[in-house]
């Protein structure tokens, strides 16, 4: 564990020691190289599960492959925001990538906490350096009202967390995972145990988000800059995920009846998401209430609770961090080129940039769930755990499919096609970086294709 934290810990000297001329190259090089350490992870070796360096930090097959993901997702953060960042005074620079690094530390502490108020406590300090990067450096005058959406609906789902994991402590007397799975867990016999139970899971439904408390999401992404939206998409919904993952394991004898409603509103909520997806204008929003879509399957794949639904939200988690966080970049390189998220203003893309055209094409297709993407794998087992569970729910996972590939469909015909408008004219080529960087996402999901029993299975 500390192989990955003192490195990502010591990036903070780097980013403030170098010479103004090599920080983002000595940055990108340093957090690359955290992210390749990070493999190591995938080699488990242990019996009981779990891995500890110490009585606090550990993993284990369900935080692994979350904490890879976090640690390769630093040196892409980087890559995105040069072009932005760089005209900006350097001392601004420095503290872009600082807020960037001490995120990625708070991640690190919350997926390999073994102690859940730990987890709450990095949990909730997650919010201080996105609310930083989405009220200073987003691009618009709303950005502050993104930022007060974002900071009120994550903490009002988060305080009743709070008061549940105190109850649960005087109840049981401690607080570690690696115990609460073996305590007698808590019997709903009364009301107020209900609440209970709702108050442990809502912080992590408001953060995934469920379908009813997911306004904050594409207000946030759209104002947030590209390495805020990137982060955004691919860890801290999948922190919510998590969480869920996490809390079940106690919440388990009381889940049966209490269920229903949070299932309903995840499936519900698939529909209503993608159909407000084919009416986007904006391409930011768009990619933002596609993420809403994917999480109500994750959402009621862990509320159902069975290992193929748990391994199926995994893999979805995975993949969909992945493929949201390269839509996320290629919206904002066509962003930077043409100055408008307004899907009509930015189209026939085609004709100037061909190799961009296929980054679009393959992101698109990964994000409607094509074969043999890991997307599908997770969507297919997560659509038959549901089945299993009840028939009935096929009709609404089975509409949410095809209206996922009609808005894919839609964005990269509105972007890519057709002809160009004549303002369009005088545009930057892209660069090796930008390509570079669409290659560095696409390569976990060919490893993910070539060896899908790195997350597969991991949680029976």
């Amino acid at each position: 564990m500390l192989k990955v934290l003192v490195p990502t810990l010591m990036l903070f000297p780097t980013a403030w020691l170098s010479p103004p001329k090599w920080v983002w190259a000595t940055t990108i090089a340093h957090s690359l190289l955290i992210a390749l350490t990070s493999l190591s992870w995938l080699s488990w070796t242990s019996e009981v599960g779990w891995t500890a360096s110490n009585q606090y930090l550990a993993t284990d097959p369900l935080s692994a492959p979350l904490l890879i993901l976090t640690c390769w997702l630093l040196p892409l953060m980087i890559l995105a925001s040069q072009n932005h960042i760089n005209p900006e005074p350097i001392a601004r620079q420095r503290t872009y990538i600082s807020l960037l690094i001490t995120l990625q530390t708070f991640l690190i502490m919350a997926f390999s906490a073994t102690e859940i108020i730990m987890f709450y406590i990095m949990f909730e300090a997650t919010l201080i350096p996105t609310l930083v990067i989405i009220t200073r450096w987003g691009n618009q005058a709303e950005r502050l009202n993104a930022g007060t959406y974002f900071l009120f609906y994550t903490l009002a789902g988060s305080l009743p967390l709070l008061v549940a994991l105190l109850i649960l402590q005087q109840s049981t007397g401690t607080l570690s995972m690696l115990v609460l799975q073996y305590a007698n867990p808590m019997i709903t016999t009364s009301w107020g145990h209900k609440i209970w139970w709702v108050g442990c899971l809502l912080a992590f439904l408001v953060k995934m988000p469920l379908y009813g408390v997911h306004l904050w999401l594409p207000k946030a992404h759209v104002e947030a800059p590209v390495a805020g939206s990137m982060v955004l998409a691919a860890v801290l919904l999948k922190l919510g995920g998590y969480g869920m993952m996490r809390m079940m394991v106690m919440l388990t004898p009381n889940s049966k009846e209490l269920m229903y409603p949070f299932i309903v509103l995840a499936l519900w909520g698939i529909i209503m998401t993608g159909s407000i997806c084919l009416r986007q204008t904006d391409l930011k929003s768009l990619i933002a209430y596609s993420s809403v879509s994917h999480m109500g399957l994750v959402a009621g794949a862990i509320l159902i609770q069975t290992p193929w639904g748990f391994s199926g939200a995994i893999i979805l988690m995975i993949a969909h961090g992945l493929v949201s966080s390269a839509l996320f970049c290629l919206a904002n390189t066509t962003y930077e080129r043409t100055h408008s998220r307004t899907m009509i203003l930015a189209r026939g893309l085609q004709m100037i940039f061909p190799l961009t055209t296929l980054w679009w094409f393959i992101m698109n297709l990964a994000n409607l769930a094509l074969p043999p993407l890991p997307n599908l794998l997770g969507e297919l087992t997560i659509i038959t755990a549901l089945f299993n569970w009840s028939p009935w729910t096929i009709m609404l996972t089975g509409a949410g499919t095809l209206i996922t590939a009609g808005y894919s469909l839609y964005l990269f015909l509105m972007t890519q096609r057709g002809t160009t408008p004549s303002h369009t004219l005088g545009l930057t080529p892209f660069h090796t970086r930008e390509h570079l960087l669409i290659v560095l996402h696409l390569l976990p999901i060919i490893l993910l294709i070539m060896k899908p029993e790195l997350t597969w299975g991991w949680c029976y």
